[in-house]
């Protein structure tokens, strides 16, 4: 019984450790936040139920746990009041945390601790009923079997402990690994593929699958790919495998214990017939089935290699064209930087517009540069081009910096830990990098945080004191003695967590809750003690800090766990607790502060709310230093060139180097000692190419290598290499001609291949073959010795055969293609006697406009020698009939400057030569020749130096190895150096003239051998010599040169002014100053200054008198330098000098009082006014100014001071202004009115009346100054001359009227003056006064009448006016249409004049009214006139009347009309009306008559009075 009580005790104590063991609580000291989650704890308790099993035994059961009560972050005290808020851990949520962790897509993901629980309780009950418990009387046979079944309960308990043991979630819990990991596969195009993997680990691991690294979204592409997940079994098939399928496929196993990976390659082969392409053949391009057609990519417009300063932006673009089009299909454009693809962001734009494919770099940094590759993927296949991009460092701050850091990366992150690694820049200033800072700030502010206080050496750094939860960014500085860099490109953002959270935060939120149970650190238990932690080791030591790493204990309970860190220092047992003040929560801990070559211990404590641990085993001794050495130095660099501004460099790889980072690659001139990196990002391989070299420059090379602890030593330098092309074969020859033929042998030439690879020709080889028909032979070499010439002799040839020849051109790099075969060429003697074709055309001096063509002599001279030459140009498009002869004579010499050409086009040229019998035929063409001056090329020019030497000079800024210079005159090459003497110091050659003569006359040249036709020429002629030699003389006897001779000026006062001006001088130049061979010293009477900034030399002399006539000098000294000038001032000249300083100084004496300014002189305005004018200075209020003609003063109230008037200091006199006389008003009578009121009567402007002596006259208290103008005789003729100039030149030109008598021809003027002269001339002869022609005046119109013009009159009308010297002319040309007009104009107006005068009309005799009495005869008369004679007509009341008894009607003498009315009455009143008619008009005569009655007009009076 008492055995069955104690085993039910036992378990009894078992279920309770178990209830102890399956809850969880808060890891907290804080008693608020135990009692905030208190109420947690008591709902997580389980609930004890008693059960009996089959076998009628009570047993202790565990209920299930109870549903999780909902978390709250309210803090209560004893009496459940609030008193605060609980921060809770993660203070970003899951979206932005999953974001800085790159999370995923979602998948629903059901939580496993639902599933654990389950499990373990099941094997709970499993065990607990395998335990039989019988009660009953004991026996000794049953004692024996209770013995028995207590060992076997006490195997029982063992056992069970080690269940329980293995049921600790710490240890049931595992990362992730691949059972069966996917297997990679070769497949045709079209077929299927399925790849699978079995992955396990608890909680059961999350599997995703990536292609290249980036994650495959199967439901975005369902078509293409399917994955699925079934019992721990995970697939992925891709459908349809085309060429761009090929790729490694990574399986990645996710939990929160960790992560797991496997990686498969898929290859997707293409079927194809022939050969298998090469690395070096196109890319393929095969036939897409979903389309119907094979794209073709081409990439054109390609982006050369680039370079960038920090802080600019930079595109990189290509036009892609694919072929054929297909609607709504675009191709895939992948960017990738050093193999790597690019994704879009804020400092990486990509475009696509369907035809240009753009890479944006905004912002540039060192971390941008590297090759760029552009790869455009098409259904058919893909293509790529690639350039590298470099990244120049921006300009720093301060003189002798380092540049900034780059490539900033966070590892290692934990809750309060971060390891921040970076590279080291390429550039450290003026002296070493002393360390660097490391700078943080947290994601979402702008305060940056200096890291660590002292710079440390290493490019690795362990950031502590994180806040957990949060997001930081991280930056770094290098420093120097000069100061600190520029800050590096930000690092990415990292949050600071257990990685075990990132693993979860990445496997995405937990599905909503469904009755499980989710362990977390949070969740509160019953306070477990943690036990030690395990395997504490030394990650990282430095001088400046050592880095401790160790893992988590086995026991700690489900609450978080924290350590404390402890060291021992060799030779004592003190340990000492390094964070004694705040404990660390991460499994990493940096110790800063150690003595550097002190030994130390140390070891780890963990604790938590239960409290502290115990301790880890000890690390043994660690002695502080670096445990990183510095890189060894690299291999000899070896460098090659390349093109003309790069160079290949190779070298070996440092040795036994740790963690290498890269290598920097610098460059230096020969002959500097500036060292300049030629790349700013470190490469790993030990080959690099250099770009942005200077071509043509000298230079050497050297390699460092770099890891975290720093810089290696640099490797020795490079040999010299000069930065232009690589040497490679020349180019094909050109233009295989025949030359000559025989029976057994035929003459061939050719031209040399343009480009000749970078290295001189060494020779030729010709090969040949049989042609017969239609079938051609096989080609044989005819010689095994290269040629040295561009010609060749064919021997023992066959008769009448035909051959083909080709020729091959070979130089250092080997040899050519061979050029286009020649025609089929018969083997027979020609009988020609002409010359052959030249041979050996090139061109030197091709510019915008000219060009020089060469050749030589042709290998067959005819029957006789060659006399000259012709030469030929067409333009190139044009065909056979566009050549046309360059020059007109035969050329004597073998070459020809080609004048004239157009830029830009391109021209062939050709060249026959001639003898005796007549011109050859045509040499090969030369060409196309394009007529542009390339760029860089200069001009061969002159110098004379300081000794007069003279020589020649050429530059050549792209010469190549082996290029030389190579002069020559009139083409021919100089090799006499009598004459001239050749230096060459790398790219400018010098040709000294030994000793210049007639001799060396002509046309000097120079040509750059290996070059791209570098040349240049310069013709020295007769008059060109002799320039040269006078300007050598000048250097070897210098003279200061002036820029004119010594000359006076007058100044103010009289002062007289000697002075030169010297065009430059030195400021060691000396002047001595001379008067009649005695050097003058400065004193009252001279004053001397010598500016040598402007080379101006003054001397200055208040007056002149008897004793300074003679020769004044400047002598001047300057080093070897002589300069004089002098200035001879004697009799008469002197004498005019003396006096006209006098003069000045008396105008400066009358100038201090009242003076003219200007002198009393006259104008004539446009208007012809007549005026006196002067002009006055100097003058006060209370200077009297006296106008006086004829000495008689012009008073105020006289006639003519109505004529002065004054503006400021001008004074004028109008002689013609019209003055009206008026008198003083008497009494009280009407004003007068004003003058200006009153129109001017037609007054002459000036007349001989005006004629006199005028006089102004100045006076004050200073002084006075008169000016008198004499207007009479010369005078007066001289104003007469100016108003007929302005008279003259107001005339308008000719126009022309006409009258009924005929026609006026005129002009208007301003004004006329009866004295003025005004003459007509017709076809330049002076014009006769005639009744019929006269001239004269009207008002401003000057005209001549022409009457009854005729035939005669037409011509070339003149009118000549005096303008007082030779006569201003005016001229009409009265012929063609204006003479029409006119003439037309007077017979219109002559016959209208005549009609006027013939025309019928009444002349009188008529009256207005007629009052007659009734019973009177009226009888009227009218005159009329008319020529014919008119017709007549009366008319009453316009009707018409004849003659009757009643009225009387008669015409006499075609003059007299009358009419007669016998006896009146009442009814003859009314309107009458006399018509007159005839052929030139109509006219009426009209009158009324009243008859009356005398009676009745009696009664009307009676009845009115």
């Amino acid at each position: 019984m008492s055995a069955s009580v104690q085993v039910t005790q036992k378990l009894q104590q078992q279920q309770q450790q178990q209830q102890c063991e399956s809850s969880c609580y808060l890891s907290s000291t804080s008693a608020v936040k135990q009692q905030s989650f208190s109420s947690y704890k008591t709902s997580s308790r389980r609930q004890k139920t008693t059960v009996k099993t089959e076998k009628r035994q009570e047993v202790v059961k565990l209920s299930p746990l109870p549903k999780r009560a909902k978390r709250t972050y309210l803090a209560t005290d004893t009496d459940k009041e609030v008193i605060g808020y609980v921060i809770p851990v993660f203070r970003a949520n899951h979206e932005v945390v999953r974001g800085l962790m790159e999370a995923q897509e979602e998948e629903e993901v059901t939580e496993e601790g639902i599933h654990y629980v389950a499990m373990r309780n099941l094997f709970v009950r499993e065990a607990r009923e395998a335990v039989d418990v019988k009660v009953e009387k004991k026996t000794r046979s049953t004692h024996i079997r209770e013995s028995a079944g207590r060992m076997e309960l006490s195997k029982t308990m063992e056992e069970w402990a080690e269940f329980r043991k293995k049921m600790n979630p710490d240890s049931l819990t595992h990362p992730p690994e691949f059972i069966v990991k996917p297997r990679g596969q070769t497949v045709w195009e079209g077929r299927t593929v399925r790849l699978h993997c079995t992955a396990a680990g608890w909680p059961k691991p999350r599997v995703a699958w990536y292609k290249n690294n980036v994650l495959i979204d199967a439901k975005a592409r369902p078509q293409k790919y399917t994955i699925e997940s079934s019992y721990n079994m995970h697939s992925l098939e891709i459908k349809n495998c085309d060429f761009m399928d090929t790729a490694q496929y990574h399986a990645s196993a996710l939990n929160v214990k960790g992560e797991a990976s496997a990686v498969a390659t898929v290859v997707v082969k293409r079927f194809q017939e022939g050969e298998e392409a090469g690395p070096l053949d196109p890319k393929p391009h095969g036939f897409c089935a979903e389309h119907g057609v094979t794209f073709e990519t081409t990439i054109i417009d390609k982006f050369e290699v680039a370079f960038g300063h920090e802080g600019e932006t930079l595109s990189l673009g290509c036009t892609v064209i694919i072929y054929p089009t297909v609607k709504k299909y675009q191709p895939e454009v992948v960017w990738s930087r050093n193999s790597v693809p690019l994704k879009p962001s804020q400092w990486v734009h990509t475009h696509w517009s369907g035809e240009r494919a753009t890479l944006t770099l905004v912002h540039l940094n060192k971390e941008d540069e590297g090759m760029y590759t552009l790869r455009v993927n098409t259904k058919s296949g893909f293509d790529t081009y690639s350039a590298y991009v470099y990244v120049r460092d921006a300009d720093v701050e301060v003189e002798g910096v380092p540049v900034a850091p780059l490539d900033v990366r966070c590892h290692d992150a934990n809750k309060d830990y971060v390891v921040v690694t970076w590279k080291q820049p390429a550039v450290e200033g003026s002296s070493s990098i002393l360390g660097y800072f490391v700078d943080r700030c947290e994601v979402g502010t702008h305060h940056w945080a200096q890291c660590n206080e002292a710079p440390v050496k290493y490019a690795r750094f362990p950031v502590t004191g994180l806040v957990e939860g949060r997001s930081y960014v991280f930056r770094v500085r290098a420093t120097n003695k000069e100061g600190v860099s520029r800050p590096s490109r930000v690092s990415d953002a990292v949050v600071a967590m257990d990685p075990s959270d990132r693993a979860r935060l990445r496997a995405g939120p937990s599905a909503p809750w469904t009755g499980m149970i989710k362990f977390t650190e949070e969740d509160p238990t019953v306070g477990v003690v943690p036990g030690e932690p395990s395997d504490v080791v030394v990650t990282e030591a430095t001088k400046s800090y050592v880095v401790l790493a160790w893992k988590p204990p086995v026991q700690r309970g489900h609450e978080g766990v924290m350590y404390y860190i402890e060291k021992c220092i060799s030779g004592t047992d003190a340990w000492q607790r390094v964070n004694s003040g705040m404990p660390v929560k991460s499994p990493r801990f940096a110790l800063f502060d150690l003595a550097e070559g002190r030994s130390y211990s140390f070891r780890v404590r963990c604790c938590n709310s239960s409290g502290v641990g115990e301790a880890s085993a000890s690390t043994g001794e660690i002695t502080v230093g670096d445990k990183l050495d510095l890189p060894s130095s690299p291999g000899n660099p070896v460098a090659t060139r390349n093109t003309d501004t790069s160079v290949v460099v190779f070298w070996g790889a440092s040795k036994d180097v740790k963690y290498l980072v890269g290598y920097y690659v610098e460059y230096s001139e020969v002959g500097t000692d500036v060292w300049t990196p030629c790349n700013n990002k470190p490469v790993k391989q030990t080959r690099f190419v250099c770009h942005g070299l200077t071509t043509g420059s000298n230079c050497v090379f050297r390699v460092k290598a770099v890891n975290a602890a720093g810089y290696s030593q640099s490797s020795s330098a490079s040999e010299a290499v000069v930065v232009k092309a690589a040497i490679s074969v020349p180019g094909r020859a050109t233009g295989v001609t025949l030359l000559e033929a025989a029976k057994d042998y035929m003459m061939l030439a050719w031209t040399e291949p343009a480009n000749k690879g970078g290295a001189d020709i060494r020779g030729y080889f010709v090969d040949y073959r049989t042609v017969k028909g239609d079938v051609v032979g096989k080609w044989h070499e005819m010689n095994l010795k290269a040629l040295t010439t561009t010609s060749y002799k064919a021997e023992n040839l066959k008769e009448n055969v035909f051959y083909q020849f080709q020729v091959r051109a070979m130089n250092m790099a080997g040899v050519s293609e061979a050029s286009l075969p020649t025609s089929a060429l018969e083997c027979k003697e020609w009988t020609i006697t002409v010359a052959g074709p030249p041979v050996g055309l090139h061109v030197l001096e091709v510019r915008d406009a000219s060009a020089v063509v060469l050749w030589e002599r042709p290998a067959f001279d005819g029957r006789t020698p060659v006399s000259g030459y012709y030469l030929d140009i067409k333009e190139a498009p044009a065909g056979e009939q566009g050549w046309k002869a360059a020059h007109e004579k035969a050329n004597k010499t073998k070459y020809m400057k080609v004048t004239g050409l157009k830029s830009g086009a391109s021209y062939d040229f050709r060249v026959r030569a001639q003898n005796l019998a007549g011109v050859g035929g045509p040499s090969a063409v030369l060409g196309p020749i394009l007529a542009r001056t390339r760029p860089g090329t200069n001009e061969i020019h002159v110098d004379v130096d300081d000794d007069g030497v003279i020589s020649m000079i050429f530059e050549c800024s792209e010469m190549k190895e082996g290029s030389e210079f190579v002069w020559s005159k009139n083409y021919q090459t100089i090799t006499d150096t009598s004459r001239l003497t050749l230096v060459t110091e790398q790219g400018r050659s010098r040709a000294i003239f030994n000793s210049p003569s007639l001799e060396d006359l002509g046309t000097f040249s120079c040509v750059v051998t290996n070059t791209d036709g570098f040349s240049s020429s310069y013709t020295l002629t007769e008059e060109g010599l002799k320039r040269l030699l006078d300007i050598s003389h000048d250097h070897k006897f210098p003279v200061i040169p002036f820029k004119n001779e010594m000359a006076f000026e007058l100044l103010e006062k009289g002062r007289v002014r000697f002075w030169t001006e010297v065009e430059k001088c030195t400021s060691a130049c000396q002047v001595d100053y001379v008067f009649n061979d005695v050097i003058i010293n400065e004193d009252k009477k001279y004053t001397v200054n010598f500016n040598k900034s402007t080379g101006i030399i003054e001397m200055f002399m208040d007056s002149l008198e008897i004793s300074d006539e003679g020769t004044f000098t400047f002598d001047l000294v300057d080093g070897k330098a002589k300069g004089t000038t002098s200035l001879v001032l004697i009799g008469d000249e002197f004498r005019e000098l003396q006096k006209k300083s006098e003069f000045e100084r008396a105008e400066w004496v009358r100038k201090q009082g009242p003076h003219f300014v200007e002198y009393l002189g006259f104008t004539v305005t446009p208007e012809c006014n007549v005026l006196l004018k002067c002009k006055i200075g100097n003058v006060r209020q209370e200077t009297q100014i006296t106008w006086s003609k004829d000495s008689i003063e012009i008073a105020e109230d006289d006639e003519d001071a109505q004529k002065i008037e004054r503006n400021d200091g001008d004074l004028t006199f109008n002689i013609g202004k019209w003055v009206i006389k008026q008198e003083k008003p008497k009494g009280k009578e009407g004003k007068r009115p004003p003058a200006e009121d009153v129109p001017p009567p037609p007054r002459p402007k000036i007349s001989k009346a005006d004629a006199g002596t005028y006089q102004v006259l100045l006076r004050d208290d200073r002084g006075k100054d008169k000016s008198v103008f004499d207007l009479t005789d010369a005078g007066y003729q001289a104003v007469m001359n100016e108003l007929f100039r302005v008279i003259a030149n107001s005339s308008c030109g000719i126009k022309v009227t006409s009258t009924e008598h005929g026609i006026i021809l005129y002009s208007m003027i301003t004004y006329y003056n009866e004295e003025l002269r005004v003459g007509w001339l017709h076809k330049d002869a002076k014009i006769a006064a005639s009744e019929r022609v006269k001239s004269g005046v009207t008002g401003e119109q000057l005209w001549l009448k022409i009457n009854e013009p005729t035939e005669k009159d037409k011509g070339k009308y003149t009118m000549d006016i005096f303008d007082g010297k030779d006569g201003v002319k005016r001229v009409f040309d009265l012929t063609g249409k204006a003479w029409e007009e006119a003439f037309e104009e007077f017979q219109r107006l002559k016959a209208a004049a005549i009609a006027e005068r013939n025309r019928a009309r009444v002349v009188g005799g008529l009256p207005d009214v007629v009052a007659i009495q009734e019973g009177k005869s009226l009888n009227l008369t009218g005159n009329v006139w008319g020529e014919p004679a008119p017709e007549v007509r009366w008319t009453k009341n316009d009707k018409e009347l004849a003659t009757d008894e009643r009225y009387q009607l008669k015409f006499e003498h075609g003059k007299f009309a009358s009419i007669t009315i016998a006896a009146v009455t009442t009814a003859d009143s009314g309107k009458y009306a006399l018509l007159v008619k005839n052929k030139y008009g109509t006219e009426a005569g009209e009158f009324t008559v009243s008859v009356y009655n005398p009676e009745d007009e009696e009664n009307k009076e009676g009845k009115k009075g």
